[in-house]
């Protein structure tokens, strides 16, 4: 039983280069056979070290394939990992034994606050991660959760981590996949997000024709890497997916054409929908307790829509996977954990799934 623990201390920021080795962002992968995953560490007032250090404690990550490259400040892991260790509940992997580019926070930071200092070590950090990949350095990329509104408060006005990407990859389009596999077998849940940090009354407008085609064709793309006749599903936005214009209109005056006219370009695909919203998820809650295969892929059209199902079915094991990047990006599908960064209880199975699945698709 583990003895109950006070907040940790402030980590005081510091310049010092001493202790763990450095990685040189012009250094060539330790193993050339495989460009090692990239890690950004996220909001330093958040889980993201601990969840990463707890993933990385595994023994699947003993090989020497798998070894990351993280993207932090040096010091500040090293004391993190040397507090959490006094109050984990599970075992840590050393810094010591990671390579890392190291970017020093410019002031201290205590576990569960945050504010612009650490949103702006937060993009710096997601920034340099990307240009490792981007270079060829890094083979795929992994975030830790990060903060908007210390973003916000550190002049970086992004919705999220997912259009900053975009914008450094320079893409009209980046989209919000979550993915997880099945406990009871190999199916793969997955669910993209037509919009995403928008409000609810903003939904409707945002929608159109061109924009579910595409999200379509990103997810159909995704899904072709696990059957070759993948069978897709699109939510209604409405009740009922508006009955035949009774409740809200959009399925009524272009959904229902749309999707149509996707089907007959696609005739590979088994497509379904607008379906009811509240009925939609009812095959992938019997596939993921393994009853039989579900979809291969869910198009929500809201983000609200799809996630309430995933966090409910998947909640650990779910992925945040960004698609339309010339490049794969995972991340684990909880935030900051604020509430309790710093206290060694962050459970790390979202993270280890972000990792194995950059790993196996990367």
């Amino acid at each position: 039983m583990l003895t109950p623990v006070t907040r940790l201390n402030p980590i005081p920021s510091s310049n010092n280069q001493r202790s763990m080795a450095t990685a040189s962002d012009s250094q060539a992968p330790s193993n050339p056979r495989r460009a090692p995953l990239a890690i950004a560490l996220g909001d330093p007032a958040g889980i993201g070290a601990e969840v990463t250090l707890k993933a990385l404690a595994s023994a699947r990550w003993s090989d020497a394939d798998r070894q990351p490259l993280l993207v932090t400040c040096r010091r500040w892991l090293e004391l993190s990992y040397q507090a959490l260790r006094r109050c984990s509940d599970r075992p840590l992997r050393d810094p010591a034994t990671l390579e890392i580019i190291d970017l020093p926070l410019d002031a201290a930071v205590s576990p569960g606050v945050s504010g612009a200092a650490c949103g702006e070590a937060s993009f710096a950090w997601l920034t340099r991660a990307w240009e490792l990949v981007e270079n060829g350095r890094c083979g795929a990329l992994v975030t830790a959760p990060i903060a908007k509104t210390s973003w916000h408060a550190a002049g970086h006005a992004y919705p999220g981590q997912t259009e900053r990407l975009a914008e450094l990859a320079g893409v009209d389009q980046a989209a919000m996949l979550f993915t997880a596999r099945s406990p009871q077998g190999t199916w793969r849940f997955n669910t993209l997000l037509a919009t995403t940090h928008i409000p609810l009354e903003a939904v409707p407008t945002a929608l159109n024709a061109a924009l579910i085609s595409n999200k379509l064709d990103m997810l159909l793309a995704f899904c072709e890497r696990f059957s070759s006749t993948p069978h897709l599903v699109v939510a209604g936005l409405n009740p009922h997916a508006g009955e035949g214009g009774r409740i809200g209109h959009q399925e009524r005056d272009w959904l229902n054409a749309c999707l149509l006219d996707w089907q007959q370009r696609h005739p590979q695909v088994r497509l379904d929908g607008p379906v009811a919203p509240d009925t939609c998820w009812l095959g992938a809650a019997a596939a993921w307790q393994g009853q039989h295969r579900g979809p291969d892929g869910y198009l929500a059209l809201y983000h609200d829509q799809g996630l309430i199902p995933v966090k409910l079915l998947a909640f650990d094991a779910a992925v945040n996977t960004t698609l339309g990047l010339p490049c794969l990006r995972t991340s684990p599908d909880h935030g900051t954990g604020f509430d309790i960064a710093g206290l060694g209880v962050a459970r790390a199975a979202s993270m280890e799934a972000a990792l194995e699945t950059a790993l196996e698709l990367g």
